[in-house]
């Protein structure tokens, strides 16, 4: 498969940003079957960029909004519109989108989805690309729920995909899918024939505080008791309630713990452990709980782990050099990366905002492209710890790609 990325800087004049997106392709040779990847800022126009460009290009286009991409030169860019295009002729792509999803309706919502898009293969897909939105209210389905229906309609094959950001003010995130754009829904393409999808995740701690409890009350993402405690007793035991502990109601502490985020190992029958990171958001001081960024099951185990600043920059060069490997092991087959980083890895960084593109500036061939969001959650294969096989998982506080 050939890929090839375009970036504009230019949001308000869509005929300007359309010529600057047809200038960064030109020389570029489109297969018989393509699609593109639109990542843009949310005060873009995007119905309206979308009929300028299917005006030129007859292919599907899926996206979202992003707080800031990354692209194959190892370029940070906090603004703008950045466009990957696919094309294969032994490759063919089928796109869709969901209606609002709700905790009542999801699974439903998905499988009709999942059935028109891969109605439009003659082949089985071999890597779905999945985008969606946060949960905003109690109505709202997790993203883990949301992963788990989508891996068992696909029959497990790998996921990638992210959840839409926007300028932390959770309001002004999007979807796309052809001159559909809405806020609450869930965006596939799935891709069948000559591809062999190869995922890299990877999390930023170099240390574990004394601090392990398995849960043991939990609904969905809000976690009551760990152990014989609450959640916040837990962790002012071990002295790890930051900014006092006299507070009542429901706080904000997302950017109390960014630097130390939380690491859940989950347990599978075969015997296999998965270990995923979230993100602690609020702490409810009237019944001893703490919300995350993902569901945190009853049973499973939870840690707090250690960030510094540089680990952030530093998972990213790992990253890259089992990329190095994959690519020149098995030159020519690996030519597109797809790319999902958290938005607390953003917070993380501090001033250094362009650490993790700078990790691997410079690093990729000329015929390898990238292209990757800052988003809320991210969506990627992960190898359980004893049979090594994949599982499809949501996570937070992770760098993560997908090479084809």
């Amino acid at each position: 498969m050939d890929s090839i990325v375009a970036y504009t800087e230019e949001i308000d004049d869509l005929d300007l940003a359309c010529q600057e997106i047809y200038d960064s392709i030109s020389g570029f040779t489109f297969h018989k079957n393509s699609m593109a990847l639109v990542f843009c800022e949310e005060e873009t126009d995007y119905p309206e960029l979308y009929r300028r460009l299917s005006a030129k290009f007859d292919f599907p286009f899926i996206g979202c909004t992003a707080m800031a991409t990354l692209i194959s030169t190892g370029k940070f860019k906090g603004v703008g519109i950045s466009v990957m295009f696919l094309s294969a002729d032994d490759c063919e792509f089928s796109v869709g989108i969901s209606g609002s999803l709700k905790n009542d309706n999801y699974e439903q919502e998905l499988e009709s989805l999942y059935s028109d898009v891969v109605s439009g293969l003659s082949g089985k897909p071999k890597l779905m690309l999945t985008y969606g939105s946060i949960v905003n209210d109690d109505d709202d389905v997790d993203a883990d729920y949301v992963l788990e229906k989508l891996d068992s309609l696909s029959d497990h094959i790998p996921i990638c995909g992210a959840l839409a950001s926007d300028g932390f003010n959770f309001a002004s995130y999007r979807l796309f899918c052809n001159d559909v754009c809405v806020k609450s829904a869930q965006v596939i393409a799935l891709i069948a024939g000559n591809i062999e999808p190869k995922a890299i995740c990877v999390t930023s701690f170099n240390g574990r505080a004394d601090f392990s409890y398995k849960v043991t009350e939990s609904k969905r993402n809000q976690v009551f008791r760990i152990g014989d405690e609450t959640f916040i007793d837990a962790l002012r035991k071990g002295d790890l309630l930051k900014e006092g502990d006299d507070r009542t109601g429901v706080q904000q502490v997302m950017g109390d713990y960014i630097l130390s985020p939380f690491l859940l190992t989950l347990n599978f029958e075969n015997g296999d452990t998965v270990e995923v990171i979230r993100n602690l958001s609020f702490l409810n001081f009237d019944n001893g709980s703490g919300s995350f960024l993902g569901t945190v099951p009853e049973g499973s185990v939870i840690n707090i782990t250690i960030v510094g600043r540089d680990d952030v920059q530093n998972t990213v060069k790992k990253c890259f050099d089992s990329v190095k490997k994959i690519i020149t092991t098995e030159p020519g087959k690996y030519n597109t990366i797809l790319c999902s980083t958290c938005c607390a890895r953003f917070l993380a960084l501090g001033s250094n905002i362009e650490g993790e593109a700078k990790a691997f500036e410079g690093l990729l061939p000329s015929e390898v492209s990238l292209i990757g969001i800052y988003s809320y959650g991210e969506f990627c294969p992960v190898a359980g710890s004893k049979t090594r096989k994949n599982y499809n998982m949501f996570h937070n506080f992770t760098f993560s790609l997908m090479l084809f």
